[in-house]
């Protein structure tokens, strides 16, 4: 990755540029950049999914120049950059009382969750959740979601300080993975009945080991692959314990049901406004610091959000 002047390139009707404030650094950028995600763009490309800032430039009359907007991206456009070009129609107009930090925070890993949670796995009040890598950005999305839910969230992590954080997230029950069998655990904790749905972004031995504590009916969500290891599931084992695997692609809904990802979000935003969720930011950097974010994001060292300051 190189960080260099390009021109701006120009406004399509319709379309705005964002003089950006924060962009968040997700692990599919990470792999995009890798080669390694759903879709190989042309390079030379740009990263980046969500920013967050100002209109600086307008060809769409509802979003007018000076507003201050929240936009998610194709992932290969723009967002790690100080201008970016988007379509009106994805920008979300912030309040004066969100920062940008958060703006930028909250895109992409909290619409995942919700949509997963709400749209696919029907989560109910009082229904077991067992969310993987819970102090990971899109761990600790759902965590805070799932408990504004009214659901009983129980989460894994890696070590004292992010099973920690997990239950300060509104983690009934945090258990360390590199310490304990979290199957087992689930299972106790719930009585036998197991995880009514499960949300893993990790993939390989961890997926596997859920399908040992899911409930009768239960859902798994399949969000991602950090761990580098798809897990091939068991049709048979699915047709015994009746339980549904479900999967998950936040990018499918740009294209195919973007009204949804809106919806989305305009809960999102009403749950922060009210103060019940808020997101872990962990770390700011400068944009020139893009390929270190990115590594400590790929590598789940950090917790919580990274994001790029411009």
């Amino acid at each position: 990755m190189a960080f260099e002047d390009v021109a701006d390139p120009p406004l399509d009707s319709g379309e705005v540029r964002i003089a950006v404030a924060a962009c968040a650094v997700n692990f599919p950028d990470a792999m995009l950049v890798a080669g390694t995600f759903q879709i190989t763009p042309a390079l030379p490309f740009t990263p980046g999914f969500v920013v967050a800032g100002v209109v600086a430039e307008s060809r769409d009359p509802a979003v007018p120049v000076g507003t201050r907007v929240a936009s998610t991206l194709n992932g290969y456009s723009g967002g790690y950059s100080t201008h970016s070009v988007t379509a009106g129609s994805r920008c979300a107009t912030l309040s004066d009382h969100t920062p940008a930090t958060d703006a930028a925070a909250l895109g992409l890993t909290y619409q995942t969750c919700w949509i997963g949670l709400h749209r696919r796995a029907r989560l109910q009040p009082g229904e077991w959740l067992l969310v993987h890598a819970g102090a990971g950005g899109i761990g600790s999305a759902a965590i805070q979601l799932g408990a504004a839910a009214g659901a009983r969230v129980i989460a894994t992590a890696g070590g004292r300080d992010k099973v920690e954080l997990c239950r300060t997230l509104g983690a009934e029950v945090a258990i360390d993975y590199t310490t304990a069998d979290f199957a087992g655990q689930v299972n106790e904790i719930t009585a036998g009945h197991g995880a009514d749905v499960i949300l893993d972004s990790v993939g390989g031995d961890v997926l596997h080991r859920s399908t040992k504590c899911v409930a009768f009916e239960g859902r798994i969500l399949v969000v991602g692959f950090s761990s580098g290891q798809p897990f091939p599931l068991r049709a048979n084992h699915m047709l015994v314990k009746n339980y549904t695997v479900a999967g998950l692609y936040w990018g499918t809904y740009i294209s195919a049901r973007p009204d949804a990802l809106v919806s989305a979000q305009q809960e999102i935003d009403s749950l922060y406004q009210d103060k019940r969720i808020a997101p872990v930011v962990s770390d700011c950097r400068p944009l020139t610091d893009a390929p270190a974010a990115m590594k400590s994001v790929s590598s789940r060292a950090t917790v919580g959000r990274v994001l790029l300051i411009p």
